[in-house]
């Protein structure tokens, strides 16, 4: 069965980095879309950031452009995002997703558990 599981998530003050990784199984990751989407407590789940299947297309939140950087590693089944100028706004669970073909801010097939990642002011 698919599994993507997230790590990298934790505790960091505002200014600060993290590096979330997603790693894939149980699909062709070379015919997969990745994204990110985050939801903090009661807001809806809200798109991060998403990368093509070569990795040659990338897409945004305008919330997280210039700070955000998503990559993909395709002969390690394995997607990131590099996330500097933590924001406390930024604190949420972060979600990897799949994607069959296109590069889209909706329509995932499959998601993982999500890591926490919480940014202090």
């Amino acid at each position: 069965q698919v599994q993507l599981v997230e790590s990298g998530g934790g505790l960091v003050q505002a200014g600060g980095s993290l590096r979330l990784s997603c790693a894939a199984s149980g699909l062709t990751f070379t015919t997969y879309a990745m994204g990110w989407f985050r939801q903090a407590p009661g807001k809806e789940r809200e798109f991060v950031a998403a990368i093509s299947v070569r990795g040659s297309y990338s897409d945004y939140a305008d919330s997280v452009k210039g700070r955000f950087t998503i990559s993909r590693d395709n002969a390690r089944n394995t997607m990131y995002l590099q996330m500097s100028s933590l924001k406390p706004e930024d604190t949420a669970v972060y979600y990897c997703a799949a994607k069959r073909d296109y590069v889209r801010r909706y329509g995932y097939d499959y998601w993982g558990q999500g890591t926490q990642v919480t940014v202090s002011s």
